[in-house]
Formats: C-alpha cells, structure tokens, sequence
C-alpha cells in the first residue's frame, strides 16, 4: 500500500534523510521510532507530499506522489503532530467543514461525519468548541478528520504524545480497530507504543534507517530482551558522532 525507495531530504548542509525505504501493507502498523531530530517527521511531510523531496520516490496505493499527488493524496489520512484545528469551531462544525473540503455532500457527508464521530468516541462533546477540549479529545478530533474519508493509508505523527494514560489507551485502541482494513504509520519516540499497537518497527537514527523488523525480533537484538536497550544502542552513537 506503501512504498518508499531511497528517500533523502537536505535542508541547506544539513541531510535530514539520508536514503529511507521501507515498505507498509494492508494491516500492518508500522512504528517508525528514533530520537528527536532523527528524520521521522521530515520523512512523513515528504510522504504526505507537505514537503518535496531532494531524490528518491514515494508509492501511495499505486500513486506516485510527485507525479500524481491528489490521487495519492486521496489515499492517505493524515494526523500531523499536536493535532492542528480551528478552536473556534466546535467539533461538528470543523468535521463539516473538512467533509465539504473533501468534497462530500448531502446524506453521504452527514454519515461520514457521524461515523468518525463515533469511531473517536466523541459523542458527547461534539457540539463543544475545540478550543475547550482536553488535549486528549483534541487529538481524537484530528484523528477523526483523518479517517473522514476512509483512506486505505494512516499516517500518524506523535499520536499520543503528551496524553494521560486513559487517553493514551484510548488512542490505541483506535488505531487496532483500524488495523486490519488499512496499512498504518505511526510516528513516537514512545517505546511503549511500539509493544501497544505496532506489528512492525523501523528505527531511524541520523537521517538513516538502522533496524527494521518486528518488535519480538528487535528485542532479541538485546541480551536482556528490551526494546529500551536495543534502541539506545543503534541510536546513541551516530547520534552523537
């Protein structure tokens, strides 16, 4: 469903992706993990065609980016980080004006909304304005303008960065009910996250991608078995290099 070969991206002197390619099939969630600075959200604006990349190609659900980037656009759903909305909007409000964005009218627009409203479980605030939400039910706004339209791909960056553990739980849960039907991304630095709902990780470290595999395979990198461990080992020297 996804499909990224020898990505790089240069700010200036500065190389922030040096050479990404990896893959994402249906019902894969794929943690991509790596300190801050290491290249995670760069790599995700260059797939969500935010950003253009220096070299490299980027396949959504059979799509080129550069070369059609409103059908591969189509495809994706995107959560960026700290879930960015309108405060001024209530829920409903911000949902109708992204289902008109996307094109949807009438009964179909009405459904879509009330599907996302009720897979973010957020009937009882939906007439409350954004800007009086915890940050948890902030999120869970953004997460529903992502799965509006029902994309085949899910790119999450940070999803429950900053949440409290209920809200956190919450989120997850979210993200495993969608699972089997789409490929997904999720973007943290949370190693928990990757035991909670990933069924494959990449750590990238420097621009580089330095392991890929699942989490059971990525512990046994380690003598103890931690995923703490095994990502400070790949990650800590060439950050510091």
């Amino acid at each position: 469903m996804l499909e990224v070969k020898d990505l790089r991206k240069s700010f200036g002197r500065i190389e922030a992706v040096r050479g990404v390619s990896f893959t994402v099939g249906k019902g894969e969630v794929l943690g991509f993990l790596g300190p801050n600075g290491a290249g995670k959200t760069t790599t995700m604006r260059m797939i969500t065609g935010f950003l253009p990349p220096n070299s490299g190609s980027i396949m959504v659900n059979g799509f080129n980016v550069e070369e059609k980037p409103v059908e591969a656009k189509k495809s994706i759903g995107y959560l960026p980080e700290n879930a960015p909305s309108y405060h001024s909007m209530t829920v409903t409000g911000f949902l109708t004006f992204i289902a008109e964005l996307r094109g949807y009218s009438g009964s179909e627009k009405t459904d879509r909304i009330e599907a996302a409203i009720q897979k973010c479980r957020m009937e009882k605030v939906r007439h409350q304005s954004i800007g009086t939400l915890s940050k948890g039910f902030r999120q869970r706004v953004c997460f529903a303008q992502a799965i509006l339209h029902d994309p085949p791909i899910l790119i999450m960056d940070e999803p429950t960065d900053g949440l409290d553990p209920n809200q956190k739980h919450v989120v997850r849960e979210m993200i495993r009910s969608m699972a089997p039907t789409k490929g997904i991304i999720v973007s943290t630095h949370i190693l928990e996250e990757v035991d909670a709902v990933c069924t494959r990780a990449i750590i990238i470290s420097n621009g580089t991608i330095v392991a890929n595999g699942t989490p059971a395979s990525l512990k046994g990198q380690s003598p103890s078995g931690r995923l703490d461990e095994v990502f400070r080992m790949l990650t800590m020297d060439r950050e510091e290099r």
